[in-house]
């Protein structure tokens, strides 16, 4: 089904995704998946980022993002640069993460490969933004990432996936401000 999305005084909303290089699982741990929401509330309070639709998978986070404020990919780019930072600092400093030096090296290996980087690459630098134009593509999108975890098995029903936007979807309250659309 199909609604008539208005977005205020706002351009079109995007859809985005970004993932950790090697697709690597790091978002298995509650205490990295908490760095993101974390900074996308920062995003939201201090920088103007709206967000319609998210979830956190295990290498990779889906987003449909607006903003009233500062320039997208700006604050896509301070996003991935503070998370790619203190979620390496968090694995070196998690002393039950039992991947860490394999994870740091892996990151480690990334980054020598990519004269972008000078110690270490977490994110994968392809994030190519779709511009969701109209209600069907916003509709698709919103499914897609919504049901994400129930095709991974994480969940029965997605609203019941804490690290996703479809709590609040189903009229709940989840973990990050959402403009329901």
């Amino acid at each position: 089904m199909s609604r008539n999305y208005k977005f205020r005084d706002q351009e079109s909303p995007y859809f985005i995704s970004f993932g950790t290089v090697h697709w690597i699982d790091v978002f298995v741990r509650s205490q990295y998946k908490d760095i993101l929401v974390d900074s996308l509330n920062h995003c939201i309070q201090n920088k103007g980022l709206v967000i319609y639709g998210w979830v956190i998978m295990t290498s990779h986070i889906h987003l449909i993002i607006g903003t009233k404020q500062e320039k997208m990919q700006d604050i896509v780019r301070d996003f991935k640069k503070y998370t790619s930072k203190a979620i390496v600092q968090a694995i070196r400093e998690n002393p039950r993460e039992s991947r860490r030096e394999w994870m740091l090296w892996m990151f480690e290996r990334a980054g020598k490969k990519n004269g972008n980087n000078t110690n270490f690459q977490f994110w994968q630098q392809n994030n190519k933004p779709i511009e969701l134009s109209d209600t069907i593509m916003i509709d698709q999108k919103l499914n897609y990432l919504h049901n994400n975890p129930v095709e991974e098995g994480f969940v029965i029903e997605s609203h019941d996936y804490k690290y996703s936007s479809a709590i609040d979807y189903a009229d709940g309250k989840g973990l990050l401000e959402v403009e329901l659309v």
